[in-house]
C-alpha cells in the first residue's frame, strides 16, 4: 500500500477530514546520534491505535456489503441451461472472493497499526516493510481487457 494511499484511507476514515501523520526517524549522515535524536523522538500511542481502529471499522461496512451480495444472489436457482445465470453466478463468486480479501486486508492493516502503537521501538523501515507485505499479499489483478498501452 503506497503511503499516498495510506494518507487517503486516514482522512476516509476521519470523515473526511485531512489528517497528516509524520513519524519521525533519526537523521541520516553526520550530526547527532541515534541515542540523542531519539531522546526528542514523539509519537503518541493513541494516535497509531486511532488509526488502526478506523481501519478496523471498515470491516463492518464491507461485512454488511458482502451481506446484501449473499442476499441478492437467494433465490438465483439452479444455472444449468441458463448462460445469463451461470455468467451472473460466476461475477457473484468472483466479487464475493474480491470482498472477503478487502475485508483481510482492512484487519492486517489494522493489526499492523494497533502493534506499531504499542511496540514504539518498531523502526519506520520496519512498518514501511511490513507495509509493503501487505501490498504484495493483497495485490489487486490487472483490469479486464488488459493494459491500454498508450491509447
Amino acid at each position: 500500500m503506497a503511503w499516498d494511499e495510506w494518507e487517503q484511507i486516514k482522512a476516509d476514515v476521519t470523515g473526511r477530514q485531512s489528517v497528516a501523520m509524520r513519524l519521525n526517524q533519526a537523521p541520516a549522515g553526520p550530526g547527532p546520534s541515534a541515542e540523542a535524536a531519539t531522546d526528542t523522538l514523539k509519537s503518541s500511542r493513541k494516535a497509531w491505535v486511532t488509526a488502526g481502529e478506523g481501519v478496523g471499522s471498515l470491516r463492518g461496512g464491507i461485512s454488511t456489503a458482502l451481506t446484501q451480495l449473499e442476499n441478492g444472489q437467494a433465490g438465483l436457482g439452479a444455472v444449468t441451461g441458463c448462460l445469463g445465470a451461470a455468467a451472473q453466478k460466476d461475477v457473484y463468486n468472483s466479487w464475493k472472493k474480491y470482498v472477503r480479501s478487502v475485508g483481510e486486508r482492512c484487519g492486517s492493516l489494522q493489526e499492523l497499526l494497533e502493534r506499531a502503537g504499542k511496540d514504539q521501538s518498531t523502526t519506520d523501515e520496519a512498518v514501511k516493510d511490513e507495509l509493503d507485505r501487505l501490498k504484495l499479499k493483497y495485490a489487486d489483478t490487472d483490469p479486464v481487457g488488459g493494459q491500454d498501452q498508450g491509447r
